[in-house]
């Protein structure tokens, strides 16, 4: 199973309680620059938005019903984060709540089923009860 049919796996299993994002940055290893010797295609560095977003069609081709974004020519999401060459995040109320090592040897598609199965059992499990007024 690919990493990202994993991670698509996962999102299903906690679509419930968490919605899911892939966020497509700069080419880790563009066919013109770094090569990857395991790499599924050959997608050269970006110098455009539109390249960008042909890379990311491939990426959604992959995942198909996922959401997929793109970062921009600046790259800030990438730096804003750390995500490269890719990184597994959860956020809520608008704070990092996890962090995944780097990938790809820091990636660690299980870290991130537990987390969501103790938020979820976290939710199963509290008293608070919420009223809107």
């Amino acid at each position: 199973m690919t990493r990202l049919a994993a991670f698509q796996r996962v999102a299903s299993q906690y679509a419930d309680i968490a919605d899911s994002l892939l966020v497509y940055i700069e080419e880790a290893h563009p066919s013109d620059g770094w090569v990857s010797s395991d790499a599924r295609y050959q997608i050269p560095k970006h110098c455009c938005l539109e390249d960008r977003l042909k890379a990311a069609q491939l990426m959604h081709s992959e995942v198909p019903g996922s959401n997929v974004v793109v970062d921009n020519m600046d790259n800030s999401s990438n730096a804003a984060y750390g995500a490269y060459f890719e990184r597994l995040y959860i956020l809520r109320d608008e704070r990092v709540v996890y962090q995944g090592a780097r990938g790809p040897e820091g990636y660690r598609i299980s870290e991130l089923r537990n987390w969501l199965a103790q938020y979820r059992n976290d939710l199963e499990n509290s008293r608070t009860v919420v009223v809107h007024v």
